[in-house]
């Protein structure tokens, strides 16, 4: 028996493929999800947490994409307590591998801890990192300061704690390095 499949089904196939291959999991990047309905870009290897100087806040970490990173003040330790709602606000910096650190990140200050949903989250100082879906690019850090899901977020310094004042006037978001 010769069965034929019709035209219509080959381009459904052909028009999921591309969505079926963005599937994926883990990454170092925001790019891991796609969080406010913006498709991102996903990678598989190590995190690089580096230094950028930031407008009104001085020295802060970011990736190695130059995007901000966040300490939620809600975490007591290495394991996060964001999830659900707050992850897809709040993107957790995950990894592939052991971070790597440079500009004036400390090495030793830089581990990982395992999320309740299997992923490797980047951990600095004690504190679980995170990215904050409103950042559209690097530079941005529109959420200094935010009091959501049960805490305050900040940007995190050097010496591995929040940095919850401007250092000059100035607004602290979509500010540039």
């Amino acid at each position: 028996m010769n069965k034929r499949i019709p035209a219509f089904a080959v381009g459904l196939v052909l028009l999921a493929a591309p969505v079926v291959a963005g599937c994926g999991s883990g990454s170092n990047s925001p790019n891991a999800s796609t969080s406010g309905g913006t498709a991102m870009k996903r990678t598989a290897q190590a995190a690089t947490v580096k230094t950028a100087s930031a407008s009104g806040l001085g020295t802060i970490l970011v990736d190695g994409q130059g995007r901000t990173i966040y300490l939620f003040q809600r975490d007591t330790g290495p394991t996060s307590t964001c999830n659900g709602a707050c992850i897809a606000a709040w993107p957790a910096v995950t990894t592939h591998g052991a971070p790597k650190a440079a500009g004036s990140v400390a090495a030793g200050k830089l581990a990982v801890a395992k999320r309740s949903d299997g992923t490797t989250q980047v951990t600095y100082a004690g504190h679980p990192l995170y990215y904050y879906a409103g950042d559209a690019a690097a530079g941005e850090t529109n959420g200094q300061g935010l009091n959501a899901f049960g805490a305050p977020w900040y940007v995190i310094g050097t010496n591995g704690s929040a940095i919850t004042t401007q250092t000059t006037s100035g607004g602290s978001s979509g500010g540039g390095y």
